[in-house]
């Protein structure tokens, strides 16, 4: 009776320990419902929320179904707004209208305009036609475009020829550009040949440069192939070094193969060090 009396009382406390963690896990188990069913899950229990949650869900519901309304989405269900929210979603869907119109967009539904908005439609329409000719895009429409208008594009589009020409660009159109215009192009196709040559670019066409220029090439040239041989690239070309640029070179090279010998990390050619040099070194390093 009395070991009886002890295991009773053992397995109460067992629960009463274990009562905390079940009460936890039980907790966040219907934590977790709740929110399955605010943001419309499978997985949403109706059946475990309290009262209080289900109007919570009601209201998660239903806003979430307004913001598919306001968004155009095929989940909007009208039926289920308020008359209030009902009217202003036909005001939202107006002015989407109004912009997807006056945008251009293929949405817009012409039908549903005032009179006065689908003027502000045609009117923005207009402009973008505009706008399209001075661009020069194939949805250019030149038959709508007043005198004026097309004057304006004119001069647009001889701008816009005459930056192609100044910047190299390939749409450029030569006969199109006044004197000023074309010696500005012209100007600008020698400083690019220039550079070019400068830069060592393939582009370069040395009959174009002047003596000056010419000079200035030949210096730019030596420069980068002199850093070439100080960098041991490919590129370098031992021929075209002055003798005191060859000098430095070898002498630098000599210092690097010496601390290269001396260090015992790097390449290292014993048979260019001097006897002090080869005297100086470690036996264990040699």
């Amino acid at each position: 009776m009395k070991a009886n009396f002890q295991k009773y009382l053992w397995a109460q406390l067992a629960c009463l320990s274990l009562w905390p963690i079940l009460a936890f896990a039980q907790s966040s188990d219907l934590a977790q419902n709740l929110a399955d069913c605010k943001a419309g899950r499978d997985t949403c229990d109706h059946s475990r929320l309290s009262q209080s949650e289900a109007t919570e869900v009601a209201l998660a519901v239903h806003g979430r179904n307004v913001a598919n309304c306001r968004n155009g989405y095929d989940s909007c269900d009208r039926s289920k707004l308020t008359e209030s929210e009902s009217i202003a979603l036909a005001v939202a869907d107006h002015q989407r209208n109004v912009t997807d119109c006056n945008d251009g967009m293929l949405s817009c539904d012409r039908s549903k305009l005032t009179p006065l908005e689908a003027r502000e439609m045609a009117a923005a329409q207009h402009q973008r036609n505009i706008t399209d000719c001075k661009d020069g895009w194939r949805a250019c429409d030149r038959s709508t475009l007043t005198a004026a208008e097309n004057e304006e594009v004119n001069v647009a589009r001889r701008q816009i020829n005459a930056s192609d020409c100044e910047g190299g660009s390939a749409p450029c159109d030569q006969v199109q550009l006044t004197p000023s215009q074309s010696r500005n192009a012209t100007d600008a196709e020698h400083r690019r040949n220039a550079q070019n040559c400068e830069n060592g670019w393939d582009a370069c066409d040395h009959s174009k440069l002047t003596p000056s220029e010419a000079r200035q090439t030949v210096s730019s040239e030596h420069q980068r192939n002199l850093a070439a041989c100080k960098d041991g690239q490919e590129t370098c070309d031992y021929t075209k070094l002055t003798v005191p640029e060859a000098k430095m070179l070898a002498d630098a090279e000599h210092k690097r193969n010496y601390a290269a010998c001396l260090r015992g990390y790097g390449y290292c050619d014993p048979i260019r060090l001097t006897a002090d040099e080869t005297r100086s070194i470690h036996p264990e390093v040699r």
